[in-house]
């Protein structure tokens, strides 16, 4: 094995080598049930968004996006970082792949945000509401498209509903640095997290929006955190190991915490009375980070709820054999597939949003189109998982084949 390059950045003598290991059902299934969640809360007035996580707490589907697409960074890219890989094959390898994802996903946010410009469009001509023509941020594109359509392709416009994938391209810009530091030292990896966390939400910093005088809905300063948080449980499962041990103490805080916000939730009298505790904290001073449910700046309520349910799900058994049966299938299958069923979910929900508008009292569309849209998303997940096990399955007989002349080849000479 070639020693490490003394200029390259040292790790600990103890770093372990990762371990091959089946892939984790609960990564895909996770992030295949946060997109079916996210499809469903993105059409308001239907019935079964109130089955989903953000009536049970204070995070909802996009946290758990979030920390599914740190795990998953922090699983695919962090072998190229290692030092003896970086020693071997070069730096730019490793973040070439990455910052070619953050490409990809500008491109997709921005064929999205065309497509959900057409899609109100039609709607209003269709149905003859030119109010269509205002929600999501929209009017602008109609009414100064010079400064608007700048703005879109520079992300400082961006369309309710279709402003989740520049946050995530722009963290991933800064994904290889968090690797390294991730790798070299965990826990100051975690502590720069919170520092920025902190600061952006106690002083209100954010990337502010062109044309206007808004700011991202998801502030990237603020949700980096719960990205990290995914990546350092990523760069852990590599070595088949936790990032945080299981612990029954910590289990007991948690999953208490989790009771309690429950029915700080569902339960009024407990939610008037926390709720008037928060405002008088305000009212004493404290930091609007720590007393609101605000999501742009993930607030710390927001905050220890994703926290806590990850790490109860993460420690019992029964999660994970769920997560690996069959009936969970179908979940995996669109975790599998996040990209694309995260695009035709946008899409679907953005066409259900305009139907709801054109036929209100439509049983039909409000019962019925949901259900079609998640059929059409597994549809579209079913289609790329079976065309990417063709291309393997190519691959492998084209390997086989050039193998096979090649043992002719020696034979004969």
């Amino acid at each position: 094995m070639s020693q490490p390059d003394a200029k390259l950045l040292s790790f600990p003598k103890g770093t372990k080598q990762p371990l091959r290991r089946p892939r984790d059902p609960r990564i895909d299934a996770f992030r295949g049930l946060a997109l079916l969640m996210i499809f469903i809360d993105h059409m308001p007035g239907n019935p079964y968004e109130h089955g989903t996580l953000r009536n049970w707490g204070f995070s909802d589907a996009a946290e758990g996006f979030f920390v599914m697409s740190g795990v998953a960074a922090g699983l695919a890219y962090s072998g190229r970082f290692l030092p003896e890989a970086r020693s071997a094959n070069g730096f730019w390898p490793a973040v070439a792949p990455v910052w070619k994802r953050s490409w990809t996903l500008y491109l997709v946010h921005i064929f999205l945000t065309f497509w959900a410009v057409a899609i109100f469009a039609g709607g209003a001509d269709f149905f003859g509401m030119p109010q269509l023509f205002r929600p999501h941020n929209l009017a602008g594109v109609f009414e100064n498209p010079e400064e608007v359509l700048f703005g879109v392709v520079t992300l400082g416009h961006q369309i309710g509903y279709v402003n989740i994938l520049p946050t995530y391209s722009v963290l991933l810009i800064f994904t290889p640095a968090a690797i390294l530091i991730g790798l070299w030292r965990p826990m100051v990896l975690a502590a720069i997290a919170v520092g920025i966390w902190f600061a952006a939400g106690v002083a209100r910093v954010n990337i502010i929006n062109f044309p206007g005088n808004g700011e991202w809905f998801f502030n990237p300063l603020s949700w980096q955190l719960v990205f990290v948080l995914g990546l350092l449980i990523g760069l852990r499962l590599r070595l088949n190991e936790r990032l945080v041990p299981v612990s029954r103490p910590l289990f007991a805080l948690a999953a208490g915490w989790l009771l309690f916000v429950l029915a700080w939730r569902l339960v009024p009298a407990v939610g008037d009375f926390m709720n008037h505790q928060m405002w008088r904290m305000g009212e004493a001073g404290a930091p609007r980070l720590f007393v609101t449910h605000n999501k742009t700046y993930l607030s710390l309520p927001r905050l220890l709820h994703v926290a806590a349910l990850v790490y109860v799900l993460s420690c019992l058994p029964s999660v994970t054999r769920a997560c690996g049966s069959a009936w969970a299938a179908p979940l995996r299958l669109l975790g599998r597939q996040g990209l694309l069923v995260f695009s035709v979910a946008t899409l679907l929900a953005l066409v259900g949003q305009v139907l709801m508008d054109g036929y209100p009292t439509s049983a039909a569309v409000v019962w019925l189109y949901p259900l079609l849209g998640a059929a059409l998303m597994l549809l579209a997940a079913w289609l790329a998982d079976d065309q990417r096990r063709r291309a393997r399955r190519a691959q492998r007989e084209a390997a086989a084949i050039e193998g096979a002349a090649t043992r002719r080849s020696a034979a004969s000479a």
